[in-house]
C-alpha cells in the first residue's frame, strides 16, 4: 500500500515558479501556513494553529484559500482517523 496521497502523480505537481506565482496573490495568513507546511507537513489544523500562532479560524481560512489555489491537499491522519492532516502539493 502506498503512503503517497491520492492524485499526487508527478505530472500533477506544480513547478516551483507556478507555486510561487499562486502563493504571491494570497493573504499573509495563507503564506504563513504554507511556510509552516514546508517544514513540518503533514499537520492537522490544530497543529498548524499551534505552529503558526494563528487562531483556528484564521488557519481554516488560510487552508481554504490554499486549497482553492490547489497548493495544499489533505488526507485522514494515520494516527487519528477523525482528523485531517494537510500537506503542500509542490
Amino acid at each position: 500500500m502506498s503512503t503517497s496521497p491520492v492524485g499526487s502523480a508527478d505530472q500533477d505537481r506544480l513547478t516551483e515558479t507556478e507555486y510561487r506565482d499562486r502563493l504571491r496573490e494570497l493573504p499573509p495568513s495563507a503564506k504563513l501556513v504554507a511556510k509552516v507546511l514546508e517544514g513540518d507537513a503533514p499537520l492537522s489544523q490544530g497543529g498548524l494553529a499551534e505552529e503558526s500562532l494563528l487562531p483556528d479560524r484564521t488557519v481554516r481560512y488560510a487552508l481554504n484559500r490554499l486549497e482553492d489555489e490547489e497548493l495544499v491537499d489533505s488526507r485522514y491522519s494515520f494516527k487519528d482517523a477523525r482528523k485531517q492532516v494537510y500537506f503542500l502539493t509542490v
